[in-house]
């Protein structure tokens, strides 16, 4: 272990990441599927915002903060998947107090971009289906920008909360970190100082994110619903869930597994489930959102395939 003597206690500065499983065929098995999974998030999400920025059909409000999304589902799952294949790899996976500081600064800074995206995107429905005639002032590039620019002053200023709680903390004991990843949880465990402080304030900025932002989605959809349900053509209530469906699927499955590991009582579930869960939330849906978005969406998949029209009619 990496430490420095200190009186009569020894502060760690490197930690060892236990992983998702000690078994050796367990771990081969499961390297292979996570680099594959890793190898599609990787291409399916850079395709999608390539495919954003080369179509001037999809210069819309909505797939500016989707090419967003795309970015931070790069960013969440590169956090984490490099280490996490390591970890199948070596023995002992060892990572320095540096090293997990940034690992958990870059994992808490792309998660809150999801939550601020996602209302962006709910707000920008509401207006879309609530007040199309005014869409064009209230959606405005001006308006995107600033949009843009709360979400990463917010996922900045939540990201130093973590890390800058994180260098509170003193460790002198043990130094294996019960996960795959430096999660802030696992680690206040391994803590032996005063922890009052360093928990509470992460957990309130973190749960006043996740509260404000989950209003902003609950109140747009409640919105959409009251004026979908005056809709009198069956077409016209097609098209506007239709435009909503992918949306509420990636709210679904994100704050769903944010509940799971961050808001629900640490005894109703186990370490190893937590695991799973968090391997769905870092792994899985930066894979899923890219496929439910172009799956589900008429206009991406148009771009798409006048996209490989023209490239088949140059060749």
């Amino acid at each position: 272990m990496d430490a420095l003597g200190d009186g009569n206690h020894t502060e760690v500065i490197g930690f060892i990441l236990l992983g998702l499983t000690d078994n050796p065929v367990l771990q081969v098995i499961l390297f292979i599927i996570v680099v594959c999974l890793y190898l599609v998030t990787i291409s399916g999400n850079l395709s999608t915002i390539i495919l954003i920025r080369i179509s001037s059909q999809l210069h819309h409000p909505m797939y500016f903060f989707l090419s967003h999304l795309a970015f931070a589902d790069m960013g969440l799952s590169s956090s984490v998947t490099p280490n996490m294949l390591v970890n199948f790899l070596v023995e002992t996976n060892t990572i320095s107090y540096l090293e997990c500081a940034v690992q958990l600064g870059s994992v808490i800074f792309f998660g809150t971009v999801e939550c601020f995206l996602l209302a962006a995107m709910a707000y920008d429905r509401f207006v879309a289906i609530c007040w199309p005639l005014l869409y064009s002032t209230k959606m405005s590039t001006q308006v995107c920008v600033q949009l843009l620019i709360v979400t990463y002053v917010g996922d900045f200023l939540n990201a130093c909360s973590f890390t800058t709680c994180f260098y509170y903390l003193f460790f002198c004991g043990p130094n294996r970190v019960n996960h795959f990843f430096c999660d802030f949880a696992p680690l206040v465990e391994l803590s032996c100082s005063d922890i009052s402080t360093p928990a509470v304030v992460p957990s309130f900025t973190s749960g006043s994110i996740i509260v404000v932002t989950v209003f902003v989605i609950a109140v747009s959809y409640i919105y959409i619903l009251i004026t979908i349900l005056k809709i009198r053509s069956t077409e016209g209530y097609h098209k506007a869930f239709s435009t909503c469906a992918s949306h509420l699927t990636a709210v679904t499955l994100y704050y769903g597994t944010i509940t799971f590991i961050y808001v629900m009582p640490k005894s109703s579930y186990s370490t190893d489930q937590n695991k799973v869960v968090s391997v769905f939330y870092m792994v899985v849906i930066p894979l899923l959102n890219p496929l439910i978005y172009s799956l589900r969406n008429n206009e991406i998949k148009g771009a798409l395939k006048r996209g490989l029209s023209r490239n088949h009619f140059l060749n």
